[in-house]
């Protein structure tokens, strides 16, 4: 059985050296925010020995009107080729993928502990649940080096200014390299960061995504903290 088509329609960059990619969404495709698809070049200019094919978070949200895929752009045959693809060229979509998805119960918060290209799935559950009204208390720690370097940051921050159930904690951990004015956090994501937004440290679900040496990381706060792994679900990247 033939995987669906999708065409590429715009893309812009996000951040520096991260780009977001718009496609169109086939009729009857459905997915959750939180999840991923596989997009694969077809007929591609130039290939290397990590194949045609990509898993990418679906960064848009399922309400939006197009897919979106954002990606930071590592010099490999896929992403120049992608970089480069002419609007309307069309790709193989296989998806949806994975389970990092909100939970059901809004009496426990989410809180999503994530830094870089791991904020596209959190961008995707946030914006779903605001349109939704779902009633999560909902906090984002998303940290990078420099606002500059941070994807979506803006949009999260007008979405923390216009919905009272949402909370985004940006930190930068070399704020003193950008070239924008920083007055938020610094500094890598600790128990004491948790702790001056959450009262209860074990009450809410986490949601930890980003390179793994980051989720690994930030998972060992946790546990110091006493939270349960159970209540721990995480995305890792890899290759990105």
């Amino acid at each position: 059985m033939s995987l669906p088509r999708t065409r590429l329609l715009e893309r812009h960059d996000v951040a520096d050296g991260t780009m977001a990619f718009y496609f169109d969404k086939p009729a009857g495709f459905e997915y959750k925010a939180g999840q991923f698809a596989d997009y694969t070049l077809l007929d591609p200019t130039e290939t290397d020995g990590e194949g045609p094919t990509r898993g990418f978070s679906l960064t848009s949200a399922p309400y939006e009107p197009r897919l979106m895929a954002t990606t930071r752009l590592r010099d490999t045959a896929f992403k120049r080729v992608l970089k480069n693809l002419p609007i309307g060229t069309e790709l193989a979509l296989d998806a949806p993928y994975g389970s990092f998805t909100l939970h059901h119960n809004v009496a426990r918060p989410a809180v999503f502990l994530t830094g870089g290209i791991g904020i596209t799935p959190v961008r995707s559950i946030v914006l779903q649940a605001a349109h939704d009204r779902t009633g999560h208390t909902i906090i984002v720690f998303y940290s990078n080096k420099r606002p500059e370097d941070a994807a979506f940051l803006d949009e999260l921050s007008m979405l923390d200014q216009t919905n009272e159930d949402f909370t985004l904690v940006a930190t930068m951990t070399r704020p003193e390299t950008s070239r924008r004015r920083w007055d938020g956090e610094t500094g890598h994501v600790d128990g004491a960061m948790l702790a001056r937004y959450i009262d209860d440290l074990t009450a809410p679900i986490y949601y930890l995504s980003g390179p793994a040496a980051m989720v690994t990381a930030m998972r060992g706060v946790l546990n110091t903290a006493g939270v349960d792994d159970d209540d721990i679900r995480t995305e890792e990247f890899t290759g990105y």
